[in-house]
């Protein structure tokens, strides 16, 4: 071999040695983030690792002359300034809510349960039908802000007549935060109740959309809160309990993740210490109440381009390159930890179909046929629940059911409208119970 070469090889070797160094001592600190939660903003593991790290480098150089003696050092200096930046906060660390929407008055409720919520209300039209119900919507996320795309078709309810209410659940955009430990499924139902209550005006329409839908879902298992319910739409629902959420099924016609652009912005996920620590919550590495970042850090952290695909997924694929802007960056608030706070209490709850099968609170369900949920979260609420009266399949969209796109939002709102009027459905009544086998084999 000629000398070029040897020397090429002896040099690409005592690159790769430090930076192999450098590569373990960092495997090594992500991996005391996992074993120690995260523990004084992961300075519990930072220090660990790098002083595990100069001692080994201590004894790696004892026998070498002085000069020779800091090499060792170098690997450990690097991997310490590149896992320092997962330790200090980028963000403020104490909540910054949204700025107050131009539209719409921001109240502020507390609630019997200790909650503070974010409330918009949205009047009747002067002009033509007005409805005596109250309306209430309930936003999925869970712990999200309502979007911009929601606001407006609560507009378009409001111009048909409907006195809109909404609130951000406990912990979303505007809404106070909660511990950690108090964000569960049973705490978003005892807050729905509680929000009746403080409305003071009877009984109420309510429309639960993706997690909200799960909300009311278990609203109208509970006797005691389904009382203060005069009908229900439950809009594409997430899992209701632990056995419906680990069903792995069947799923909606294409929709467009992988076929969109890219979501542009800046993404906190792009930052070392929002990333690992997002990245380790979502694989159960980190819990929701780590000691990494806090709580209201994660929230201001958080932007809407780290949802990823999961906002295409939300849309048909013949959608994919005129997806609208759901939100804006001034009004986007979403809590990644609390939310998995809240569905891990989804999965472990156990089912609640012995208790739906005694609501009579006359519901309605909707299905998009772009779904990107699981078909049986759906379907397990109808064939459990004796008091839906009609399920409306709506073609055309996905998830997002009311998007601003073409005339989706007028479908929508024919939709609810007929059912909460009690009028003739829009579209077939499908599926049916006894169509739910068949409705399945079709999207298999």
């Amino acid at each position: 071999m000629p000398s070029s070469a040897i020397r090429l090889v002896r040099f690409t070797g005592r690159l790769l040695l430090p930076l192999a160094a450098v590569a373990t001592l960092v495997v090594v600190f992500v991996a005391l983030i996992a074993l120690t939660d995260g523990a004084g903003s992961g300075l519990a593991a930072w220090s660990t690792t790098f002083g595990a790290g100069t001692a080994l480098a201590m004894w790696r150089g004892r026998h070498r002359t002085w000069p020779a003696r800091l090499v060792p050092f170098l690997p450990v200096v690097v991997a310490a300034a590149l896992t320092a930046t997962v330790c200090i906060p980028t963000v403020p660390t104490a909540r910054r809510h949204p700025p107050a929407l131009p539209f719409v008055a921001t109240q502020h409720w507390s609630l019997a349960t200790g909650s503070r919520v974010a409330v918009y209300h949205y009047p009747p039209a002067d002009s033509g039908t007005r409805r005596p119900i109250p309306f209430v919507y309930l936003n999925g996320g869970p712990v999200r802000g309502i979007s911009v795309l929601d606001h407006r078709f609560l507009q378009l309810l409001a111009g048909q007549g409907y006195d809109v209410y909404a609130y951000e659940q406990a912990g979303g955009g505007r809404s106070d935060l909660l511990p950690m430990g108090q964000y569960t499924i049973s705490r978003s139902v005892r807050d729905l109740a509680a929000f009746i209550d403080r409305l003071d005006k009877g009984k109420v329409d309510i429309l639960g959309f993706s997690s909200g839908g799960v909300v009311l879902t278990r609203a109208l298992a509970d006797p005691s809160v389904a009382a203060r319910m005069h009908r229900a739409v439950i809009a594409e629902p997430g899992p209701m309990d632990g056995p419906t959420a680990h069903i792995t099924g069947h799923k909606g016609r294409e929709s467009a993740r992988g076929l969109a652009p890219a979501m542009t912005g800046p993404r906190s996920t792009h930052v070392p210490r929002y990333g690992v620590a997002f990245g380790l919550m979502r694989l159960g590495l980190l819990t929701p109440d780590t000691g990494l970042i806090g709580q209201a850090e994660g929230d201001n952290a958080f932007t809407a381009a780290d949802l990823g695909s999961d906002t295409a997924s939300a849309y048909c694929a013949r959608d994919a390159h005129r997806i609208p802007a759901e939100d804006t960056a001034q009004n986007f608030s979403f809590s990644p930890a609390a939310s998995l706070r809240v569905q891990q209490t989804v999965k472990d709850a156990p089912s609640i179909a012995p208790l739906l099968r005694q609501s009579r609170t006359p519901a309605m369900l909707m299905i998009a046929e772009c779904s990107s949920q699981v078909r049986q979260w759906a379907t397990a609420i109808l064939a459990d629940d004796p008091a839906i009266q009609r399920t409306q399949y709506l073609p055309g969209v996905g998830h997002r059911m009311w998007n601003g796109l073409d005339d989706n939002n007028d479908r929508a709102a024919a939709v609810i409208t007929a059912f909460l009027q009690d009028e003739p459905a829009p579209l077939p009544n499908h599926p049916t119970r006894d169509e739910i086998p068949a409705f399945l084999r079709d999207h298999e």
